[in-house]
């Protein structure tokens, strides 16, 4: 089931998509010039590309998932447990060695932060990722190498995503009122939250970056296509997949 929603979120796509009307689109205008159906699929992939690659779709899309997280009360004591949840990793085969995604560097510096102004009393690094080295193994060297006492680091090298970060979780400790404080990207923090309340009475989200941003609509250049707000627009689809994804099995 893992690998259908796998696949089932890679065709959901904009790129995937738009990359299907293409071709479809291509295969029509060849099949006759006066088949007409292939100038509307071009024109419908040319309209998703537009929407998907300019700033306020994408922000839209993100303040959905990130309003509840945009007035965090302040953290008023030290939470028991800082669980940080990867963001990815990977690999570079000449340097021997694995990288943090700039997702898992923000997660993992965020949480450093959190750490050595308020403690804890454990610092969980998770995620298994496929890399040669996991997710929390790379977070955990960081971790050490930035200051977080090597007794304090825990490591869920195991959990490959979101329902079993919580399920490793829980495997590691048995009082189920200790306060977590869990640290992810704020646009996957509704979904994470809900899976580690499942098993904790006590969860704290600390959002460590936001895809949303107070919008600036005088300034034209929202409205003109650019990468980074399509790959924003890719990856709030893929959380909302997940959410319904995580809703249908009951997870």
């Amino acid at each position: 089931m893992e690998n259908v929603y796998l696949i089932f979120k890679s065709f959901a796509d904009p790129v995937f998509i738009i990359f299907i009307l293409l071709i479809a689109a291509l295969i029509l205008c060849f099949a006759g010039s006066k088949n007409k159906n292939g100038i509307l699929i071009l024109g419908l992939a040319i309209i998703l590309l537009y929407g998907a690659s300019i700033s306020p779709v994408p922000n839209y899309l993100a303040h959905n998932l990130e309003k509840d997280y945009l007035r965090v009360p302040p953290i008023k004591k030290a939470v028991d447990v800082i669980v940080v949840l990867g963001g990815g990793v990977y690999d570079i085969h000449t340097l021997n060695n694995t990288f943090p995604s700039e997702s898992t560097a923000a997660r993992l510096l965020y949480a450093i932060g959190i750490y050595n102004k308020y403690g804890a009393k454990y610092f969980i690094c998770a995620g298994k990722g496929a890399s040669r080295t996991s997710e929390g193994e790379v977070m955990a060297q960081m971790a050490l190498a930035l200051g977080v006492p090597k007794e304090k680091i825990r490591i869920d090298a195991k959990s490959n995503n979101t329902w079993e970060h919580a399920i490793e979780l829980n495997k590691m400790f048995t009082n189920k009122n200790i306060y977590v404080g869990v640290v992810t990207s704020c646009y996957h923090m509704k979904r994470s939250e809900k899976e580690f309340k499942k098993y904790f009475s006590n969860v704290v989200p600390l959002p460590a970056s936001y895809l949303y941003s107070s919008p600036t609509w005088r300034n034209m250049l929202n409205y003109i296509p650019q990468t980074a707000s399509l790959n924003a627009t890719a990856t709030t689809l893929r959380e909302f997949i997940g959410s319904v994804w995580y809703d249908i099995k009951g997870i």
